[in-house]
Parts: C-alpha cells; structure tokens; sequence
C-alpha cells in the first residue's frame, strides 16, 4: 500500500508502529497510543510532537501525510497531567468560541454590507427595514442603514443565544450590537425602541450571569433604556398603544426592565426604590399569567398553545381581541410569504442582467419605464447596466442608432460565449461517463438537451459507454442546454448578459455562519422583541423580594 509507514514513537509508549498515512489521522493516532500506553484519561491525556512541532488534531480529516509525516518519522508521545489537560480543553474551548464571535461579526458586517448599499445579493432574498407595520422604511444614511441592519442580525443571534442560556456568548454578540449602533445618527434611531431592548438584554445577560461588577454601568443601562422606550413608545406607552390597537405588547419587557431595576437598587442599598420596582414587575407578572379557561377556548378554535399564549398576553387576555390578533397575523405571514416570492423573483431576474460597474444591480423599476416606452427589456436592461441605472444616459444610449447596435451586438456575444461555456460543460460531463468525445459533441448541438443528448448516446451501440453508472450522475432534467444551469447561475450570481460578477464573493463567503444569521432573523417578527417567556423573571421577583422583607441585604 502506498501510504504505509513505520512512525519511530518514543515517550509514554515506545516502539515502531505500521499505520498509513494517507488513511491515519492525528486523532488516531493519539488514540491509538493512549491505548497501547494504558492511558486512564484517554486520548486527550496523549500530546504529541513530530519535529518540534505539536501535532493538533485540526478539524478531524486532515491526514498524517497532509502534516509531512513520512516513514521513520519520530514522534514523542507525552502524558498530561489531569490539570493540563482541563487547562488545554478550556484553553482551546476558548479559542472556538473567541474564532465563532469573530465569524459572526464578519459574516454581520458582510451582509450587512452588501443589502444596504443596493448591491446585487448573493442570496435570493433581501434584508430591509421594516416597521412594527411590516412597512418598508429607510432610516438615515446608507451607513445608518448598513449599521441597523447589522444590530438586528446580531440581536437575533444573541437572543438565540440568550434562550440556549449561554449568556457570556450572548453578551460579547450584544457587545458588537451596540458598537455597531454608535456608527448611527442618533436622530436617525431616537424613535425607534432597538437601542434600549438591547441594552435591557445586555442586563439580563449581566444579571444571569450573578457578577455583582456590572452594577454601576448595568444602572446606567437601565436609565438609558427607559428614557429611550419613553421616547419611542410615548408616556406610558400611548403611543405604542395607538399603533397597536389598544393592546399591550410590552409587558414583559417592561416586567423585566423593573426587575433589573429593582435588582440594581437592592445591590446599592436604595431598598424602598427596589420594592418599588420589583412590586411594579410583579403586577405586570400576574397580568401576563394566561388562564386556564381562555387558553383552553383559543385551543379549541385549532389555534397552538404557543401562539394562543402569546395572543392572550399581547390582548391583555381579552379572548375577543387574542383571536383578531391571530387572524391578523395569520393575514400578515401570508402577505409576507407573497411579497418575499415576489421580491426573490425579482432578484432572478436582477442576476440574470449582471452587475453595474459599481456592483450594483439593475433597478428594475426604471427597467420597466423603459420598456413601457417601446425598448425590448433586455436591450433596456444592459443600457441601465452600463450607465449606472442613469435612466437618461441609457436613454442617450438605446436612442443613439450606433450605440444601440454595439449593445446588441455586445449582448449577442455574450449570449453565445454563455452557450458554449454550457455546451462544453454538458459534452464534459458526459464524455466523463465513457462516451466517445466527439460523438457527445455532435448528440449535445444535434438534440440541445444533455438529457435527450444522453438518450440518443445509450441507445446507440457503444462498447466504451459506461450505460450502467447514467444513473448515478445527477442529470438535470429536459430543458434548453441555455436555461439548464439558469437556476445555477442565478444564485451563484453569474449574470446570463453581463456585467461583473459576483461570484468571486460568493466563493469568500461564510455561508454556513450568513445562514445562521438570516435563519434567525428571518424566524422573528415585529412582536418577537416583546414575546417574553417570564418564568425566570418570576422567580427573581420572588427571590428579591422574599430578600427585602426577611430584612436580610446582601
């Protein structure tokens, strides 16, 4: 076998030991030697170094000979000591999670990036700003909206974060929330409540944690909060009252603004001012307590326990007023299926135009008071394209006779460069399955389909066909050799006419960490920073108050 190998091994256990290395792995081999060494706590007690150098185990795959292991290479293997060994497991413990907390905050600030600047997404949807309506809106600058955007991703994920009780990650996110935040104009974000929910999160992260050191910028969070939610929500919450329809859905967010309140003064000694507080987070906890009856009735109606309970809270436990509201969002979760179809068809379309110099897309509103004139859409397209959406240079363009013909000509080119590319891909992929490469050339142009191409090629006699792996290849399905891979190209963000691309970005992506963040953003909705599950909030109003009346301070 090519790979195998006699590794010289030294130390905790010694002896020469055969393995290969282009099948054996650090971890492996560390197993291996904490057997062979009778190693009570296992492969992690087991360290191992090769010319100087510790060997890590990495991601799992990476092979011996991948290291620069070769035949007769030395290896040193060492026991750790219980201690080291938890000091190392914390150690690298600590350095995942520092590499994850990195992740989020490029991938935040990438996406971030390319949804606020009106560049051609990546991805098949789009990250807007909406209000507690569901309405579209624009909040200052391109960098305001850029900076809103990335808090919101990063508030999600903390709150996911937060509900998984992994408070110290869910700090460090919020952390990168808030200096995200002071990026804003403060006129551009002083009537809306993000800013404070955060920080109340913040609080609750301290306060979960039980470290008595954030008390100090913990009540001056807490002030922060309720002056911005007082502006944003109105006195007494009117405002947010009127833009609700008389119901109440902050409740529990408040509940927990005055129990972090009344926490804070307890801990400063201000005992009358945390009565105070906890007695005011206490009646709003009664209130929020759903009854048996009326939640038995909503259950009735095929509504879920989870969504009836938040209906009963949200309408002050007006069953009336809970069902209008599950009605209301139902209508509103079908729009907004509608309206993310329609928006994921429109970003196709923008893709299959390409990019403007300045990696933009098409504006396919302009497009279409092109095309209202008279111009062939396509046409329309690569002109707006060029000129940057300028609809009068395009214009200037499509009207003057000599450049409205280098446009054509331009986008033919492009049109049959794009059908060779998918020509010779189809005749590749199957001469790669055994057939004669020129007989695959003639059968792809003569039928036009890779699938009809393939049936003509099976059903001719051919000793070299490999007819028996066809299945086993993943063909497309019938359609035209040019719209084959059109799904394909949309979302890698090739552009079926031109334009530069965004493809080389797609390739730098952290998709996986991207697609956790918009996972979770896109799972909330506007009545999400309110839904509050408030059992451990009512347990710390019992604990703090049980405190003041036994006398006890702490």
């Amino acid at each position: 076998m090519v790979g195998m190998a006699k590794l010289k091994i030294a130390g905790a256990w010694s002896g020469a030991l055969e393995l290969d290395l282009e099948e054996w792995t650090v971890a492996m081999l560390r197993e291996e030697l904490a057997k062979r060494s009778g190693c009570d706590g296992g492969p992690q007690m087991i360290n191992l170094i090769s010319a100087g150098k510790v060997l890590k185990d990495g991601d799992g795959t990476e092979k011996l000979s991948h290291l620069g292991l070769k035949n007769n290479a030395k290896i040193l293997a060492s026991k750790v000591s219980a201690d080291q060994s938890k000091l190392k497991q914390e150690f690298l413990a600590e350095e995942e999670r520092a590499k994850r907390l990195s992740r989020i905050k490029l991938a935040a600030t990438s996406l971030a990036q390319r949804h606020a600047d009106g560049s051609l997404p990546v991805e098949n949807f789009n990250l807007e700003l909406e209000n507690q309506c569901g309405e579209k809106v624009q909040l200052g600058s391109e960098t305001d909206q850029r900076a809103i955007m990335m808090v919101l991703m990063l508030h999600a994920n903390a709150k996911q974060l937060i509900r998984k009780q992994k408070f110290r990650d869910a700090l460090e996110v919020l952390i990168m929330g808030e200096e995200a935040f002071s990026l804003c104009d403060p006129k551009a974000i002083e009537m809306v409540d993000n800013v404070s929910i955060l920080q109340i999160d913040m609080v609750w992260c301290y306060f979960m944690l039980r470290d008595i050191s954030w008390l100090t910028v913990a009540g001056l969070r807490l002030a922060n909060a309720r002056e911005g939610l007082e502006r944003a929500h109105g006195k007494e919450s009117i405002r947010l009252r009127l833009l609700q329809g008389g119901r109440c859905p902050e409740l529990a967010l408040y509940l927990r603004l005055e129990l972090l309140e009344g926490v804070v003064a307890y801990h400063s000694g201000q005992l009358e001012n945390s009565r105070m507080a906890l007695n005011a987070a206490q009646i709003k906890f009664f209130q929020l307590q759903v009854s048996d009856e009326a939640l038995s009735l909503l259950i009735g109606m095929g509504y879920k326990e989870r969504d009836a309970k938040r209906a009963l809270r949200i309408s002050n436990q007006d069953v009336g007023s809970a069902v209008d509201f599950l009605v209301e969002e139902k209508e509103r979760k079908i729009k907004k299926r509608e309206e993310d179809l329609r928006r994921q068809k429109e970003i196709f379309e923008q893709k299959r135009y390409g990019m403007t110099p300045l990696r933009k897309a098409v504006d396919l509103q302009k497009l279409n008071e092109l095309v209202t004139i008279g111009f062939a859409k396509e046409l329309a397209a690569e002109a707006l394209r060029r000129n940057e959406n300028d609809t009068q240079k395009s214009l200037d363009d499509l009207t003057n006779p000599e450049t409205n013909a280098a446009i054509q000509a331009d986008i033919e080119l492009r049109k049959s460069k794009r059908l060779r590319r998918t020509e010779e891909s189809a005749i590749q992929e199957i001469a790669n399955m055994g057939f004669p490469r020129a007989s695959v050339a003639e059968a792809v142009r003569m039928f036009g389909t890779k699938e009809k191409a393939l049936n003509f090629l099976i059903g001719q006699p051919n000793e070299n066909a490999a007819a028996a792996d066809v299945g086993n290849h993943g063909l497309g399905t019938e359609g035209g050799i040019g719209n084959s891979s059109s799904s394909n190209a949309s979302s890698s963000g090739e552009a079926d006419i031109g334009g530069p691309s965004n493809q080389d970005e797609d390739e730098h992506r952290d998709v996986e960490m991207e697609d956790e963040l918009t996972t979770g953003l896109q799972s909330t909705d506007a009545f999400s920073d309110y839904d509050i599950d408030v059992t451990k909030e009512g347990e710390a109003i019992n604990e703090y108050l049980t405190l003041l009346n036994s006398g006890r301070y702490r």
